[in-house]
């Protein structure tokens, strides 16, 4: 495996960048909060497209940008690790066309990204190798040069930022390898039940993950960067010995999807940084630092619903 890390339907989402303080996130706390309801929809809409997600023993690239990149990651590491099927992941401008493969999965909530589009019109006009592509937007681009689209509008989004589009997207996936939305969707209540304590207050977030939560990790990163312009960074959790660790002190918090090493986890509480850590499945404490994001954008004065200088889709 490996992993690379580094048009007219816009119309209706663009809008000038506000300049006025205090604004509330209209649309993304609403969005946030429907995640289990979503998950739960997610659960009755897989059944009728398993049959379009790449098959046990496939090789696959998936293939995304910005969340859908980090949805990638954490499919692509977990089919990987469970035994599904050598499975490389790639930005979509950094898509590697001299490997060959049996199937391409795309993410594209608006299936207007420009990268995708021209990855998958490359694919198709070259190789022609067979694609799926998993979008929100009936008929936009990515759907006319993928094999096959999964059209997931039930899950789609009014605010810029990606909250319960990148969950639904990664819980439709995550379904091939057993996953019950419907219990995840109990996880997720509880996610969003859960007290913030002093998380909001903090001066700086570390986003750890070990294996697929790697991908959670970096989204967890950028919605705090996005939504509100604060300082987060993500890393595999191990290798934040090796550096980054010296950024770590009071004041600060280092956060973890899933579980790390103990030796780890005494390095971090020997330097005074906050830990947070849950026993919930990953996918569902990605929740929480959704609402973290939020709540710190809300404290700045910051519109989170339309984060500066983006749109909904990067043409």
């Amino acid at each position: 495996m490996q992993i690379f890390l580094t048009f007219p339907y816009l119309a209706p989402y663009r809008r000038p960048m506000s300049t006025q303080t205090g604004l509330t996130a209209v649309h993304a706390d609403a969005e946030i909060a429907s995640q289990p309801a979503i998950w739960r929809q997610v659960a009755d809409f897989a059944p009728s497209v398993a049959h379009l997600l790449p098959k046990k023993g496939e090789r696959v690239a998936v293939v995304g940008c910005g969340s859908s990149w980090f949805m990638s990651t954490a499919y692509g590491l977990m089919r990987e690790d469970l035994g599904f099927g050598e499975s490389d992941i790639y930005t979509a401008s950094e898509m590697n066309y001299t490997r060959t493969y049996d199937r391409i999965v795309s993410i594209s909530r608006s299936g207007t990204t420009s990268e995708t589009i021209e990855m998958l019109e490359r694919v198709k006009k070259t190789s022609g190798t067979p694609s799926v592509v998993i979008t929100a937007v009936a008929g936009s681009p990515v759907t006319e040069w993928a094999t096959d689209s999964i059209i997931m509008d039930f899950a789609d989004e009014q605010s810029v930022l990606q909250t319960r589009w990148a969950t639904a997207a990664l819980g439709l996936l995550r379904t091939q390898f057993g996953l019950d939305m419907n219990a995840l969707a109990t996880q997720a209540e509880q996610a969003l039940a859960e007290d913030l304590g002093d998380l909001p207050n903090m001066d700086q977030i570390t986003f750890l993950g070990r294996g697929w939560t790697i991908g959670l990790a970096h989204e967890a990163a950028l919605k705090n960067r996005e939504a509100s312009q604060f300082w987060t960074e993500a890393y595999p959790a191990m290798d934040y010995r090796h550096g980054p660790l010296s950024i770590s002190q009071p004041g600060r918090c280092v956060w973890a999807f899933g579980p790390i090493e103990d030796a780890l986890i005494k390095d971090i509480a020997n330097t005074g940084a906050l830990f947070e850590s849950s026993t919930l499945d990953p996918m569902a404490h990605l929740i929480k630092a959704q609402r973290v994001a939020i709540a710190i954008a809300k404290k700045r004065g910051v519109d989170p619903d339309y984060p500066r200088n983006l749109s909904r889709s990067i043409i």
